[in-house]
Parts: C-alpha cells; sequence; structure tokens
C-alpha cells in the first residue's frame, strides 16, 4: 500500500516486495536476509518481527551497510546497546513501554512486582526497562519467572505469581503467550489493576479491548500486560 502511495511507480520506479517466514529463529532470518542482499540485491528491511531477530539482521545489515527500518521488535538494545547507523527503530521500543505504564503504575501504588518474562531478547528488555523504572520511581521488584516462547501451560508461573503477594504481575510475553497467560490468569482469578479492582480489565499494548473473565477478590493481586511484539 506504501509502495502504491508512493506515486513512484507511475514515474518509472520498479519496486518489488518479497517476504519470507524466519520461523522466530535468529540464524533462520540472517540466511534469509544474506542471500537477499548478496543474490537479489535487497535494497532494504522492513517489520523484521521478533527481537532476536531484529538483533541478529541487525549486525548483518551494519556489515553490508545495507538498511533496516525495524517496526516489528521492541527491544531497546536495537537503539542503545546495539545501535547502528545502518538501522532506524520506527514506533515503539520496551523504554517506551516500560516508562509508560511502570512509572504510572508503581505512583497509583503498584510498587511490588512479580514478572513473567519470556525467555528470549524482547522479554529480557521489557522485564530489564521495567525494572529499572520501577525502582527509580520507589517501587521493587520481589520475585520473577522465565518462560519458553510459545508456553501453553502457565500454572506453575502463575501459583509463583500469586504466591509472591505482588501488587503487580508484569507480563513481559506477547502474541500466544499473552493470550494463553490472560485466560489461566482468568481461571485462577487474577485480575488487572490491582488488589482492590473489582472489575477484570487488562492493559495490552495491541489489544486495549481485551478483558479477563470477571471474577475479582479482594485477595487476589494485581496483573498487568505490558506490551507485545
Amino acid at each position: 500500500m506504501a509502495v502504491e502511495d508512493s506515486g513512484l511507480a507511475a514515474k518509472g520506479w520498479k519496486i518489488d516486495v518479497i517476504s519470507a517466514d524466519h520461523q522466530n529463529k535468529p540464524d533462520i532470518a540472517t540466511n534469509i536476509a544474506r542471500q537477499w542482499i548478496d543474490v537479489e540485491k535487497v535494497d532494504i528491511f522492513m517489520d523484521v518481527l521478533n527481537s532476536g531477530v531484529a538483533l541478529a539482521v541487525n549486525n548483518l545489515v551494519k556489515e553490508k551497510n545495507s538498511i533496516m527500518i525495524n517496526t516489528g521488535a521492541a527491544s531497546s538494545d536495537l537503539t542503545n546497546a546495539q545501535c547502528s547507523p545502518n538501522t532506524i527503530h520506527w514506533v515503539y521500543d520496551t523504554y517506551m513501554l516500560a516508562n509508560s505504564t511502570g512509572q504510572a503504575l508503581v505512583k497509583s501504588g503498584g510498587d511490588t512486582w512479580f514478572f513473567l518474562t519470556a525467555d528470549y531478547a524482547f522479554g529480557a528488555a521489557l522485564e530489564r526497562d521495567t525494572t529499572a523504572v520501577v525502582v527509580k520511581s520507589g517501587g521493587k521488584v520481589i520475585g520473577g519467572v522465565k518462560h519458553p516462547l510459545n508456553t501453553a501451560d502457565f500454572s506453575s508461573f502463575l501459583l509463583q505469581a500469586q504466591a509472591s503477594k505482588a501488587k503487580i504481575i508484569g507480563m513481559a510475553n506477547a502474541g500466544g503467550d499473552t493470550t494463553n497467560t490472560i485466560k489461566q490468569a482468568s481461571e485462577f482469578g487474577i485480575v488487572a489493576g490491582g488488589p482492590e479492582t473489582r472489575r477484570a480489565s487488562a492493559v495490552h499494548y495491541r489489544c486495549p479491548r481485551t478483558r479477563l473473565e470477571r471474577r475479582a477478590r479482594p485477595e487476589l493481586h494485581g496483573n498487568l500486560l505490558l506490551g507485545s511484539e
């Protein structure tokens, strides 16, 4: 759509848009990107969803002096620790998610946190950035657990979070992991918004209308969805 809207085709430009499935695996993504640069002479990479994949392709485009405009991966390492003159980090990142939600929640009373973190680059970055904001704002992280990508059963993780008595359960995951966590959290009676919330509601970057089942109980603690990629 953007190529069509640009009007460049009418001026004689030939612009091809191609895509491939990297299966969320940095090595597969790097091989595809290398083939595209060396053989197919691709000029620019867009989207590059998944932070682990984006960080790998980031190194390749720097090596090959190509260009990546990242609109899918959220790790703030793309613009901090692994900043490159060849990569533009567009749209949102974990620093933004952490500072907008983390700071506000601590100020509103959510000063103890437990993290459910997806065990890859995005989850690690979101937990790290949010922890920094929580501590700076006067709160503290009292526990956390990492889970594999594409986890089906979150029951043991949610039980640990519930047992911690943290006011906020910070969910640093995305996609199907987020969906499964929401569903299973509702079965445990864990709600969003803190222990005094009577109507369950979730805060999620991509799904603002998400609602948990209405099972709020005052002894249970809050559940926050920080973001996704």
